[in-house]
């Protein structure tokens, strides 16, 4: 059997919690920010959870993460 190779760009962005789930900082935060206002910027820059659905697809390309 071979080894299984993990997709390091996925890897890099997404962060595995303690009970399973994936977490995923939220884009639209790194430029243009004048136009943009205080709540928006500071609800952007929380991170957020995964569905359950696009956990599946990326299980495949972390195969050692899980």
């Amino acid at each position: 059997m071979y080894k299984l190779k993990t997709v390091k760009s996925i890897k890099k962005r997404f962060k595995l919690t303690s009970s399973g789930k994936l977490l995923k900082h939220k884009a639209m935060r790194s430029h243009l920010l004048q136009k943009k206002t205080s709540k928006r910027k500071q609800k952007l820059s929380k991170v957020s959870i995964i569905s359950p659905s696009d956990q599946k697809n990326l299980k495949n390309s972390l195969p050692y993460l899980y």
